[in-house]
């Protein structure tokens, strides 16, 4: 898996309906812009269905939960909406979930 975030939309706005698709590793870090395209797509119609697969992504276990808590308060963090819009998302949560392996020295 690489670590390379890759984000694609897919819209249909005749349904109000929009997935944010993800691949790659999703960080705390890079998490930032996956956020900054929810808040493009949340955008694009008043009351947008909005769907974040992120099926096929390996992400850390902060960043999923940073992720659940803005979909469970439908707010985007204040750094990347400082007006609190609404943002109702459902997440579609990933296969597998990133683990941090403490790499040591042997003695």
């Amino acid at each position: 898996m690489t670590d390379k975030l890759s984000i694609l939309v897919r819209v249909d706005l005749d349904d109000a309906r929009a997935q944010v698709s993800t691949k790659g590793h999703v960080t705390v870090h890079s998490i930032h812009a996956l956020y900054v395209v929810v808040k493009r797509a949340n955008a694009l119609r008043k009351g947008l269905n909005l769907e974040l697969d992120m099926r096929a992504a390996y992400v850390d276990p902060d960043a999923l939960e940073q992720l659940r808590a803005c979909s469970k308060t439908h707010h985007l963090p204040v750094i990347i909406d400082p007006l609190q819009e609404d943002c109702t998302f459902s997440i579609l949560p990933p296969l597998q979930l990133a683990t941090t392996v403490a790499h040591g020295l042997a003695a």
